[in-house]
Order: structure tokens, then sequence, then C-alpha cells
């Protein structure tokens, strides 16, 4: 059963909705509904009022539009009350998560893997989501498979504090995966790149294309 809030939004801007309660209700008659919700049906409207009164409650129109005008007893300030906490709640629940991006190359050095991955676990903190991409330029397309060693490096690095909610995945010549924070409750598990203990790399010539992992 809708209720008319006080306060909507309409086009971003809040607008004031009059809601009639008790004495402010001057229809002849109300269908009636009591505070468990349970149909009383249609009374006067004066019955109504001096019904709510009796138990201490409120006469609050939440349907104006039905003939005769629905009402409900209740506690007004109370639900109010409880309205603006849940209001409040969502307001802080409603924010929104940012997505960062951090760059690598195949050719990034220990140093800056290092660095870039204290970048990701401080944005992870914050509660924002990253995306870790990797472009290969040059010769590094001829060894693609060093920027999924670097990625799968990267979310090792990351350990626990992070999950992998979207995979490594290749679109042109930019490798990508997105990094979200770990669930609080249980958690989804890291994609398997991330599980896996690290292989190590089939000889190739020195390139100094990948960095060695400290």
């Amino acid at each position: 059963m809708a209720f008319p809030q006080d306060r909507q939004e309409q086009n971003g801007r809040k607008t004031n909705t009059f809601v009639r309660t008790n004495y402010k209700i001057r229809v002849p008659e109300v269908r009636v509904v009591d505070s468990t919700g349970k149909m009383l049906g249609v009374m006067p409207t004066r019955k109504a009022q001096a019904l709510a009164e009796a138990q201490g409650l409120d006469l609050v129109e939440i349907t104006p539009g039905a003939q005769p005008p629905v009402c409900k007893l209740m506690d007004y300030g109370k639900f109010r009350y409880e309205e603006s906490l849940k209001q409040k709640q969502a307001r802080k629940n409603a924010k929104a998560t940012q997505v960062k991006e951090i760059k690598f190359h195949a050719a990034t050095d220990v140093g800056d893997v290092t660095r870039k991955v204290k970048e990701i676990l401080g944005f992870i903190e914050q509660g924002n989501k990253v995306k870790v991409s990797l472009m290969f330029r040059g010769r590094e397309n001829a060894h693609r498979e060093l920027g999924q060693e670097m990625i799968d490096n990267v979310i090792n690095l990351c350990g626990e504090k992070v999950q992998v909610e979207q995979a490594p995945k290749l679109l042109g010549r930019t490798l990508s995966c997105m990094l979200a924070p770990k669930s609080v409750k249980g958690g989804k598990k890291a994609a398997p790149a991330a599980e896996q203990p690290q292989q190590a790399p089939a000889p190739r010539p020195a390139t100094g294309l990948s960095p060695t992992r400290s």
C-alpha cells in the first residue's frame, strides 16, 4: 500500500507534499486500515478520528485519490522518524562507486609495478573498483604472453584484499581486467588467474620486456 511522502524527488529537486492527518481530514467518510494492516471498512470520518484518538494513534490519509480516501491508524511521528532514517541510510548506500584505471606495459619495471599495486590497493580501500589495463607497444605484440604474466603478477601482488570482477580480457592491443573490493560477507573468490601459482616463464631472449618478480 503506497504512502505519500512529505518530500518527493522531482527532476532532481525536492518538493513538499502535504499529508492530511487526524482532524485535517474533512471528507465525510473514509476507508480505514488499522495499525496491523487489517481492513476495518468504510466509516464516518469523525468515528475514524475518534477511534485513532482512543488508541493513542493518528489517522493518516494514505490514498487520497480513492473513493472514499483510505486512511490508516498509526503513530505518524514515529513513522516519519523511521522513514527519515531509512532515507538517510539509502543516501549513504547510494554513494557512487568510482572506477579508477591503472595502466601498465609489458616492460614496466619492478619498482613501478610495486608503486602501482600500492595505488590499486589504496583505491580498493576507498571502496572503488580498479581497471587494470596493459597496452602492447611495438615488438611487445610478438610476446603477448608477457602481458598476461604481468596482469597475473599484479593480481597476485594485490592478494586477498581484492576480488577479480572481470577476468583479464584482450581487446585489440589492450589487455585489461576489473578488480573490486573483497566482499565482507564471504565475498567472491578471485578468478583462477589470481589463485593459481605463477608458472615459470619459458626461456626467451633477454628483451627486458618482463620485470622479475621480487
